[in-house]
């Protein structure tokens, strides 16, 4: 009990001394807030006004009130409509609008107010901002946000049917009730639609069909419902039914008659039936099919996806000759059609096709294609393949003549007669080729014997069957080489064989040394490849630096046929690693093929017979010279020849067709030159008896000089005309002995010393000054 107490007493002293200690405190603090400078506030109260007021202006906002106590404080207030829309009693702090405001153009304004001493202009409090607003008042009728609105609905759609929304807009104050609130109304197309009170347009009606209707133009109206002035706006509203497929394609004719050549290709165009569908292009998606007629395996009918057309197809060739004309009726539906909507109708169109073909000259018709024909190669008792038949398929039924066109490898290899019997003119060879192919072609002979112009086509294939007729070969390595000191077995080189037949069904290649007295051995593989390797060893390169190794190589064929092929192996000297450091190099083998060998002979026979032809005419040449130079020359001869050396010849150098040693001979002999016949033209001599030696030689040429000059009708014998130009290209000028003497030319001629020795005279003429007079 004692205890209790105790504890009792000592809870009432520690709550007694903690609440003086909380009276210190505030004593204390008391006094320290008396030394401190008291805050000031700004006093207004909630500050508003009216739009479009009609009171006379100004009109009285609010008032701005501080808790400074001075008689000399002045209100002021500042922001972009202080002073001019807004003004201050700078003593009350009365704020007043001098102008009436409308909330949708600015529904509030931010202003500052301030306080200030008159004297100094100093500020009082602190500056401080403060809002006017602007109260709405319900003033404004709904606008549409657009004039024209569109809408878009498919066509027979269920009642309800949203089409599209409209939007009006009130200025007024959505926050205040009623002010802003729209409310619409259909007024001209309420039969077909409604709208709510959102702006969403629905439809009226279960049957609106966009092919007896397809555009709906509404108006619609806006209304501010509590509005003062009660008055609206209207909008306009185009409204477009959607297409769906709701329609059967239906023919435009009961029948169709179609006219097509009997050679029109499968797959061409025989006609197009029409059919009409009141659907948009996008839900046309006619279907055409037989329906009854036994010819549905001989056209078809495809739908044009442009055009919506039906067209008919041959599926195989048409024959006049067969069926002359073809009846049958076809159908046009829809499977596409949406048959809630369907409307009132049969769903399918049925129209008669009536197609006649009409007789045209067709080319012949080969009996099977294509043809093929084997035969084994080199078979000399073969000449006869088989034969192409083709018939004229008109009533005519011409006779067929068989042309070859093609051939593939070209040549004459296979041939075809006019019957169509394939030939071979020899035997063929597989290696060559191991199929020929030919194109035959086939045409009508007319009634006069011509080929028409008209003809068709066969291909024949000729398969060549392999003979065993070549030996396989060897493959012939590059180069093998062997280190003169390589140890028994050592692999020298691995060889293989190529065969031109067809590789032999009992297995691979067979080869084999043809003489066993040799360092090397060979080794098969059995996957036609064998090993040289070396037998022995040490090779002895001052013996054989080259051994020619003979292979032997079988095919395993039918009959079995073999090859000897010459293995060139070089002993080269190598180091101690076996890598080769010198080997002689080989001469390569040149190899001449028999082509080029009966070129070169014919080439060398040629050469041969042209340098025998020439030295004929050379011999034939110096013999007629010969004997002429043997011949007694006359008077009358001699005066041809002075007389007609107006002709242009080998200059100086030409001395055998003018020879004037006939001359010569007559002054020495001093006698009349043998009578002959001469080659030129006869010249009528003067009468009288002709005398021998140098006198009768003169008295002759004066004559003749005389009868010249004295006959104008007789060109002069003169050669200066011929020989005083030589030409324009003539870098040398004039060449004409007659001129040289009298010629001032300064030209350079030894530069026809560089013109080899048929200029030698030339250049001894004019290359330098003679000594003495030439005489001629």
């Amino acid at each position: 009990m004692d205890y209790i107490i105790l504890l009792h007493s000592l809870f009432f002293t520690l709550a007694f001394a903690d609440k003086e200690s909380q009276k210190k405190t505030q004593n204390l603090s008391a006094n320290k807030a008396s030394h401190k400078r008291l805050k000031r506030d700004w006093i207004w109260n909630q500050m508003h006004i009216k739009e479009e007021i009609d009171a006379p202006l100004p009109h009285h906002v609010g008032k701005i009130t501080s808790s400074v106590r001075n008689n000399n404080a002045k209100y002021i207030i500042e922001g972009e409509y202080a002073n001019t829309i807004f003004k201050v009693e700078e003593t009350s702090g009365d704020v007043y609008a001098f102008e009436r405001l409308d909330r949708e153009k600015k529904a509030e304004y931010e202003l500052t107010a301030l306080i200030i001493d008159r004297r100094n202009n100093q500020s009082l409090e602190p500056p401080s901002k403060f809002i006017i607003k602007v109260y709405d008042i319900n003033d404004n009728v709904p606008v549409f946000v657009q004039k024209v609105f569109n809408g878009s609905v498919p066509e027979m759609s269920p009642v309800g049917t949203s089409v599209t929304k409209v939007t009006a807009v009130d200025a007024d104050d959505p926050t205040v009730s009623g002010h802003a609130t729209v409310s619409y109304q259909v007024i001209k197309g309420d039969e077909y639609f409604t709208i709510d009170d959102s702006g969403v347009i629905f439809t009226t009606r279960p049957d609106l069909d966009r092919e007896t209707q397809s555009t709906y133009e509404i108006i619609v109206k806006a209304k501010d419902a509590p509005g003062t002035s009660g008055d609206s706006s209207t909008a306009t509203v185009v409204i477009t039914l959607s297409d769906i497929n709701d329609n059967f394609p239906v023919f435009k004719h009961s029948s169709f008659h179609f006219k097509v050549p009997e050679n029109i290709s499968v797959g061409g165009e025989v006609g197009r039936v029409k059919v009409e569908d009141v659907d948009e292009p996008q839900h046309r998606n006619t279907k055409y099919s037989f329906v009854r007629g036994d010819y549905r395996d001989t056209f078809e009918i495809v739908a044009n996806p442009y055009t919506n057309e039906g067209i008919i197809r041959p599926k195989k060739p048409l024959d006049f000759e067969k069926v002359a004309e073809y009846r049958f009726d076809i159908e046009a539906t829809d499977p596409t059609v949406d048959l809630r909507y369907f409307k009132s109708g049969g769903s399918r169109s049925i129209s008669t096709v009536t197609i006649e073909v009409t007789d045209v000259d067709e080319p012949p018709v080969f009996t099977k294609l294509p043809y093929e024909f084997k035969v084994m190669e080199n078979d000399a008792e073969v000449r006869t393949l088989g034969s192409v038949w083709a018939h004229d398929p008109d009533a005519a039924k011409r006779k067929i003549r068989f042309i070859r066109r093609k051939a593939s490898p070209n040549g004459d290899y296979i041939r075809v007669s006019d019957t169509g019997i394939i030939q071979l003119p020899k035997p063929l060879d597989r290696e060559f080729s191991s199929s020929y192919n030919i194109t035959v072609a086939a045409q009508e002979v007319l009634e006069d014997g011509r080929l028409s112009d008209r003809e068709s086509h066969a291909h024949v294939h000729v398969i060549v069957g392999d003979e065993n007729d070549n030996a396989p070969e060897l493959v012939y390595p590059e180069e093998p080489r062997v280190c003169e000191n390589a140890a028994p077995g050592k692999v020298i080189v691995r060889i293989s064989a190529t065969d031109k037949d067809e590789l032999s069904p009992r297995g691979f290649f067979k080869f084999s040394l043809a003489t066993e007295d040799s360092n090397f051995s060979l080794i098969e593989n059995y996957d036609n490849t064998a090993n040289i390797t070396v037998k022995y060893g040490q090779f002895n390169r001052e013996l054989a630096k080259i051994h020619y190794l003979p292979v032997i190589i079988s095919d395993n064929g039918v009959p079995e046929l073999s090859s000897t092929n010459t293995l060139v192996i070089s002993v080269c000297k190598c180091n101690e690693k076996g890598n080769f450091t010198f080997c002689e190099e080989r001469a390569k083998q040149v190899g001449v093929s028999i082509q080029a060998l009966v070129a070169i002979f014919i080439c060398i026979f040629t050469i041969i017979v042209l340098f025998a032809v020439l030295a004929m005419l050379l011999l034939l040449r110096k013999r007629h010279k010969k004997d002429l130079s043997g011949l007694g020359r006359s008077v009358a001869e001699i005066h041809e020849q002075l007389v007609r050396y107006d002709e242009e010849g080998g200059g100086e150098m030409d001395t055998t067709s003018y020879d004037v040693s006939v001359l010569n001979s007559v002054r020495r002999n001093g006698g009349k030159a043998e009578a002959a016949p001469s080659p030129y033209a006869q010249v009528q001599k003067p009468p009288g008896t002709m005398t021998s030696g140098a006198g009768e030689m003169e008295s002759m040429i004066e004559e003749k000089k005389s009868e010249a000059d004295n006959d104008r009708d007789l060109l002069p014998y003169d050669t200066l005309h011929i020989y005083g130009y030589e030409g324009a290209e003539s870098i040398a000028e004039s060449l004409s002995s007659l001129q040289s003497g009298s010629s001032d030319s300064d030209v350079d001629y030894d530069f026809l010393n560089d013109w080899g020795p048929r200029f030698k005279m030339l250049a001894e003429l004019y290359g330098s000054e003679p000594s003495e007079d030439f005489v001629y």
